[in-house]
């Protein structure tokens, strides 16, 4: 992989090489047993060429080796080929790990059936192997990662990259204006290819970022011996960034070292000073330790190929002792991080969560970036989590670096920085460049619509809506003629309605009551954008025309018949009570005049208490909001006279209106017109409602009177 620029792969011995082989052999397994896989892979593909088919054995040996070659400078469509050689001649009866290899390299390809097909093959070879586990699951996963990716957009810095390899960027300032990387970009210390990879060598590079917030043209870490014909890169820093932790990587011929991790302290603000190595922390020199992270100088985690680990490259820690001067024997993260596969690149977060790459749980493709929660204030990390797509992708993911979290929410990463090795827009594959990933605000918009709470498809002009909100803001605006007010954005770009804010919206007009409970939208915890749209209504300061409810002749049960279902009518009250919360009403019954009074009276009492019986015992409404009254014959209704019609609703324009009492003189005036004269007295049997507080508290409210359940003896 290219990440083994910056860390040697896997130890290997030195096989014992007999002279008796012919000439091409030994050049092909030196250059692949000194790791300098870009030269070995054409050696050994040409040695495979010059072997027998009838050594089945060794010509497999040498197709493996080519297949090893590419997979670990990843090229990944050639390793296939190779691996696919390999299996054809059987090679897999030998080392079944052909299989494994050959299922990641198709899943790093996208071909997730075929690497299934090449991870169940090595799991009849190796049942038990978490490894080809994880790479099925991530194959069986993927289309849910992408199905459940975040919001988060993803940027490659075209302005830092090159079409060399640039990764594991980290910011190097308390400004966050620096940002340093690794780069086998042209101008590099080191003049040669590199053999491992056939690329340039890795250097430290740093870039600044102007006035604009945008990032410049990279230069060489300026100090003395920082950067050498050698391979440098991932680099960290203590958090005063006064001391400058990286990995170095030597490559002399014919010698197989690994990896060190050097330190140097800040000469002034823009220098640094002589790099020391980190010793005592490895037994060998073959042994590679490299990707350092570190919080405070003293605590150290880094990745290493050292025995006693679980699997390939494992995460390990080591403390220095200031009195000594020594750093402690490195000590395994154990398995809650560590795998039989590779973990790599360790970051902290922002809270002191690590961040980290790994290949040996199950993911989207080759390395995936985890996150672990750290536990307390102990140097402790537990159960890694996939930061899933588009963060991370089919491609090795890797080496990441928080900035922002979002509104103090340390789960949320709002923007940072990674490396990934995903196709880019020219359709370069598996090249590793700088990404920023940036979480952008969710938008919310607000639209207020305010209704007559007795008719509501008339809508309410000219209502004042004032809304509040938790973080101390506060505005209002009135409805268009429409019954609505919209909010967006503030005259300077900002918007009214924020993340992790909750609003309360009240809203009041003359001749209403005032909403006192008013109405609320949060947009705490919300994870996606909303418009949101609020139905309000208001009451009117005036008797509520209730739909209406009939009665037979003289009797006060509610009458469900062909032409009228009473207590489908009384639905009304009930939605009533339910919007306005705080909400009592009266609910009062009236006759007609006729008849006597006396008698009316308890007619109309026993109708309001049919009414309050409905939708207490039967809609379950608390009985102290409802109080019934019979108002008998003693107050006529009000009617508006427009165009020879009565109305009961007054006009809002009342040019040419006449408005009149139905008493019982007027209506007698009609006597001889049979027609109007019972639809007039029809108008004033009804039943109506008044407000008598929108306050209502079930916690103070005295209990209702349980002779308002019982009706008076009639007539």
């Amino acid at each position: 992989m290219k990440i083994k620029v910056a860390l040697t792969t896997i130890l290997l011995c030195f096989a014992t090489i007999a002279s008796a082989q012919p000439k091409y052999m030994v050049k092909a397994e030196l250059a692949f047993t000194s790791q300098n896989y870009s030269e070995a892979a054409e050696k050994c593909s040409y040695a495979y060429s010059k072997i027998n088919r009838k050594n089945k054995a060794k010509k497999g040996d040498m197709a493996f080796k080519t297949a090893e070659c590419y997979r670990l400078t990843e090229r990944y469509r050639d390793a296939n080929e190779w691996y696919d050689r390999t299996i054809l001649l059987d090679y897999q009866e030998e080392s079944p790990i052909v299989y494994l290899y050959n299922g990641d390299m198709l899943r790093m390809m996208g071909e997730f059936e075929k690497a299934i097909e090449n991870y169940n093959e090595y799991l009849k070879l190796v049942p038990d192997d978490d490894r080809a586990k994880a790479g099925l699951h991530s194959c069986k996963e993927n289309k849910n990662y992408i199905i459940d990716k975040s919001k988060h957009v993803i940027e490659n810095q075209a302005v830092i990259n090159v079409k060399e390899f640039d990764m594991a960027p980290m910011i190097g300032d308390r400004k966050k204006s620096k940002m340093y990387f690794s780069s086998s970009r042209d101008g590099s210390t080191g003049k040669d290819k590199d053999p491992r990879t056939g690329e340039g060598y890795m250097d430290l590079w740093v870039s600044d970022i102007d006035k604009k917030g945008n990032w410049t043209e990279p230069y060489l870490v300026v100090g003395e011996n920082i950067n050498t014909i050698d391979n440098e890169g991932t680099v960290c820093f203590d958090s005063r960034y006064k001391k400058m932790f990286f990995t170095r990587c030597p490559n002399q011929k014919k010698m197989n070292l690994g990896c060190d991790i050097w330190w140097s302290d800040a000469k002034g603000k823009t220098e640094w000073k002589e790099p020391v190595k980190v010793v005592g922390i490895k037994a060998h020199d073959s042994i590679s330790v490299g990707h350092p992270c570190t919080m405070d100088g003293k605590y150290l985690i880094f990745a290493s190929d050292m025995p006693g680990g679980y699997g390939g490259r494992d995460l390990w820690y080591t403390t220095y002792d200031r009195k000594s001067e020594t750093w402690s024997m490195p000590q395994n993260m154990g398995s809650e991080i560590n795998t039989k596969g590779d973990e790599l690149f360790p970051t902290f977060g922002l809270n002191g969560d690590l961040f980290y790459a790994s290949n040996g749980l199950p993911g989207m493709g080759g390395l995936d970036i985890f996150r672990a929660a750290r536990v307390g204030e102990e140097n402790k990390w537990e159960n890694p989590s996939n930061l899933g797509a588009p963060i991370n992708s089919i491609n090795n993911d890797y080496a990441l670096v928080e900035l922002e979290v979002k509104n103090g929410n340390f789960d949320i990463m709002q923007k940072g920085y990674f490396t990934s090795e995903r196709k880019t827009a020219s359709g370069t594959e598996y090249v590793p460049d700088i990404y920023s990933y940036e979480l952008p605000p969710n938008v919310f918009d607000l639209k207020v619509v305010v209704s007559d709470a007795e008719d509501k498809n008339q809508k309410l002009e000219d209502v004042k809506v004032v809304v509040s909100a938790t973080d101390g803001s506060t505005w209002e605006g009135y409805t268009d003629e429409s019954g609505a007010v919209f909010w967006d954005k503030k005259p300077a770009g900002d918007r009214y309605i924020n993340e992790e804010v909750e609003y309360k919206i009240n809203i009041s007009k003359e001749g209403y009551h005032e909403d006192t409970k008013g109405s609320s939208i949060s947009t705490v915890g919300l994870p996606y954008s909303q418009k949101f749209v609020i139905d309000m209504t208001l009451l009117p300061k005036k008797p509520i025309r209730l739909p209406e409810v009939r009665y037979p002749l003289n009797k006060w049960t509610l009458l469900v018949d062909s032409t009228i279902n009473s207590q489908d009518s009384l639905q009304f009250v009930f939605d009533l009570l339910e919007e306005h919360e705080g909400l009592v009403l009266e609910l009062s019954s009236h006759t007609d005049s006729r008849g006597s009074n006396r008698a009316n009276q308890k007619l109309s009492e026993n109708r309001a208490k049919a009414c309050y019986k409905y939708l207490v015992e039967e809609r379950g409404v608390d009985p102290r909001r409802i109080i019934p009254v019979g108002k008998g014959e003693n107050e006529p209704r009000t009617v508006w006279l427009v165009n020879d019609k009565y109305s009961t609703k007054q006009p809002s324009n009342m040019d040419g209106v006449e408005e009149i009492k139905l008493t019982e003189a007027y209506i007698n005036k009609y006597r001889r017109d049979r027609k109007k004269f019972e639809m007039l007295h029809q108008l004033n049997r009804r039943t109506e409602g008044a407000v008598v507080t929108l306050d209502f508290d079930p916690e103070t409210a005295p209990e209702a009177d349980p002779k308002l359940l019982e009706y008076v003896k009639y007539p």
